[in-house]
């Protein structure tokens, strides 16, 4: 297609965010209202989607939409492997927003046709206004892109996501992204402790498990906020796990190094497999934390019992997830991970997890209160803000082991 015929793209230029998102978010740490961290969110919106043009366009998928066809159809017709359907669905879900395709519904099937040709990417420069933004923008840009360069492969049965993705040679692009200087992701941390901190404000003596830690920087991030709270002296105990070995010694020997009078642990857990059979005792934890873990649980109802039976009778569930603000929204972070088995092969349930992957708040409250805790909640209060700001994918879900609920 001439290059005349493709339309122009739209001017990146962001609506201010909405004075009301002050009220909403009071109490959580300034940074969420940063103009900083919406304009980076809204360019990876954007970026995530140009991305998608680019690579649809590579895969000839554009073409085969002359008339309807379901993302099962167009892999059967383009040689896809038969399992990269969801991802290509994701996909063109991306696409809906630009209006050059359109979509219609049949038996919960979505079938896609196009309108009129998408624009011209414009990667090169939507990367430079994204680093004139924030030059910390850079990891989360990296790992987009090297996302994007193994669809194809991975569509084609060349090589698994796993592969290009979470090798050695993927290891310092993690490193950066999952970084508290990378506020796109710190954004993250930064929620999930402060609403911790909220519920452990009692003097007592406190003992910590934390899930999928990474290489530390959300323990780096609660740690902070208690410092700040005064809640250190209280810690009897901080048991933080990571199932890779690499990242749990990166974790370990920088926050070895800044908190050496406190009883921190490091060990691996699977939270797939029970975990009283990996050092964690039934009853003994009065919070179980994680950020951005628990959606890749394979049976998250199991993996949720388990949190509840590791924690004391008044204990705290406590996770930092990435929260889709609406049913089927696709939204950037989606991008890096809808290639990795880990993220997309996971049990489903039309009530409480009707699709692999990030939850909406409301999904969150059902499952977490399906596992038996009370006081199922998702703050900030998601539900109000999607109504002014679409693309506000951050909230901590909690919830609390009674007495009444271990008896329920």
């Amino acid at each position: 297609m001439e290059d005349a015929a493709l339309p122009e793209p739209p001017v990146f230029d962001p609506q201010p965010l909405d004075p009301r998102l002050a009220q909403w978010l009071k109490g959580y740490p300034p940074l969420l209202l940063s103009e900083r961290l919406h304009r980076s969110i809204e360019l990876m919106e954007r970026y995530s989607i140009d991305l998608a043009i680019d690579l649809l366009g590579q895969m000839d998928v554009i073409d085969q939409l002359g008339e309807c066809r379901s993302a099962k159809t167009l892999c059967q017709a383009l040689s896809f492997q038969p399992r990269f359907s969801s991802t290509l669905d994701w996909l063109l879900k991306r696409l809906l927003e630009t209006d050059c395709i359109e979509a219609r519904t049949d038996q919960e099937t979505q079938f896609y046709r196009l309108r009129h040709a998408p624009w011209r990417p414009e990667l090169a420069r939507l990367r430079s206004i994204g680093l004139d933004i924030d030059c910390a923008n850079a990891p989360t840009l990296d790992l987009l892109d090297q996302a994007a360069s193994l669809y194809p492969a991975v569509a084609r049965g060349e090589q698994s996501g796993e592969q290009g993705l979470l090798g050695a040679q993927a290891i310092p692009l993690w490193l950066n992204y999952f970084n508290n200087d990378n506020l796109t992701y710190a954004v993250n941390n930064w929620v999930a402790a402060t609403v911790a901190a909220d519920r452990l404000t009692t003097q007592r003596e406190l003992r910590i498990l934390e899930l999928g830690a990474g290489a530390g920087s959300a323990s780096e991030t609660l740690l902070r906020c208690f410092d700040e709270r005064g809640l250190l002296p209280y810690i009897k105990r901080y048991l933080i796990t990571e199932p890779n070995s690499f990242f749990r010694r990166r974790g370990q020997r920088e926050l070895s190094k800044q908190y050496r009078d406190l009883p921190l642990e490091w060990e691996p857990l699977d939270i797939d497999l029970p975990w009283d059979n990996q050092g964690v005792a039934r009853g003994e934890m009065d919070l179980v934390y994680g950020v951005n873990v628990l959606h890749v649980a394979k049976d998250l109802l199991f993996s949720l019992n388990q949190a509840r039976n590791a924690l004391t009778p008044d204990g705290w569930l406590v996770i930092g997830e990435c929260v889709r603000p609406y049913v089927n929204q696709p939204i950037y972070p989606e991008f890096i991970f809808q290639i990795l088995d880990n993220f997309t092969d996971v049990n489903t349930d039309p009530e409480i997890r009707p699709n692999p992957g990030f939850l909406t708040a409301d999904q969150w409250g059902r499952v977490v209160t399906r596992a038996g805790f009370e006081r199922a909640e998702v703050r900030p209060d998601v539900d109000h803000i999607r109504e002014v700001y679409l693309h506000f994918f951050t909230g901590a879900i909690c919830g609390q082991r009674t007495v009444a609920s271990d008896v329920r």
